[in-house]
């Protein structure tokens, strides 16, 4: 008897316009475009209403979500399509069914896949096995849709224009080195902005995604420093910080609040960054850990137009990825 062979999963086809997992898939040119166009769609969305008619984005969340899964709902509904959301969070997606063949059920069925997960791989993993783009609403490693709408909150609070390579804007970080901090580099490298991510030792940020900025920085005059000194902050035009303890990390709360409590965003840290330094934070904070009521609430804090700017830059990317738009 012939026993039958195996077929070999074959790759998906290549996609027009590719996915987004992490910011340095996009190169400087198109992610400056994307910039542009969430400005022009910020101020006028009207054109766009019906752009994505017949499109189709599925949202696929291990983890819980306010603004991701807001503004990618919303957002979808307001271009002209339609959001669909499915909680992985009791079934890790590849549990019940391997991630390739749910890419390849999800290709014949949508047109863009949201994935907010928990591990990296999954994502890879994903956009592998299908031929519809995929966007990362947040991985362990990378949060690059969070990254474009603080680019765009710097870009505006600044007024200065990033065409022409280093904007001379300075950002300061603080705090732990995360998914949020390793696209924040990616962000600050392409677009022309100096960074300094300031951290406790073991904190740090990947030496990989380090050592990627810094190659990425040197075609824009951008400097990627990392420090484990709060006074870093001294000089910087925007002070950044997210939460100590991620959702995957709750048993680590009493250590990494005693490690974390030199790193707090207060008064008196906001006092020795640059003169009207603004205050950024992604959301959701944790009020009295990584920063105080008195800096949240203060005329200094651009949170809230962080958190706007999201469906912003989203709905640019949705344009770009399915609709082949370019607002602006």
């Amino acid at each position: 008897m012939q026993i039958p062979t195996v077929a070999r999963k074959a790759p998906a086809p290549a996609k027009p316009n590719g996915d987004l997992l992490s910011l340095p898939t996009l190169g400087r040119e198109r992610l400056l475009q994307l910039l542009a166009s969430a400005r022009s769609l910020k101020r006028d969305l009207s054109p766009y209403r019906h752009s994505l008619a017949g499109k189709t984005v599925i949202l696929l969340f291990e983890q819980p979500s306010l603004r991701t899964r807001l503004t990618f709902e919303i957002g979808v509904q307001r271009l002209g399509g339609i959001a669909v959301y499915v909680d992985h969070s009791s079934s890790r997606i590849g549990q019940r069914e391997s991630v390739y063949d749910m890419g390849k059920n999800l290709e014949r069925m949508v047109d863009c896949v949201v994935a907010r997960v928990f591990h990296h791989n999954t994502l890879e993993e994903l956009a592998a096995a299908t031929r519809v783009p995929v966007i990362n609403g947040l991985s362990d490693r990378f949060h690059p849709c969070q990254a474009l709408a603080d680019a765009l909150t710097i870009l505006e609070q600044s007024g200065v224009a990033p065409e022409n390579g280093h904007t001379g804007q300075k950002v300061a970080y603080v705090g732990d080195g995360n998914n949020v901090a390793h696209s924040l580099m990616h962000a600050a490298a392409m677009i022309g902005f100096d960074l300094t991510v300031i951290t406790p030792e073991a904190f740090r940020p990947a030496a990989d995604v380090v050592a990627d900025a810094q190659r990425l920085a040197a075609g824009t005059g951008a400097t990627i420093a990392l420090s484990n000194d709060p006074a870093g902050v001294a000089g910087h035009h925007f002070v950044y910080t997210d939460v100590w303890v991620s959702m995957a990390q709750q048993e680590q709360l009493e250590r990494r609040r005693k490690r974390f409590s030199a790193y707090q965003v207060n008064p008196g840290l906001m006092a020795k960054a640059a003169p009207n330094a603004r205050f950024l934070h992604c959301l959701p904070a944790h009020r009295g850990l990584e920063v105080t009521d008195d800096v949240i609430d203060s005329a200094a804090s651009v949170v809230y137009d962080q958190a706007e700017n999201r469906m912003h830059v989203q709905n640019a990317l949705l344009l770009h990825l399915l609709a082949n738009q370019h607002p602006g």
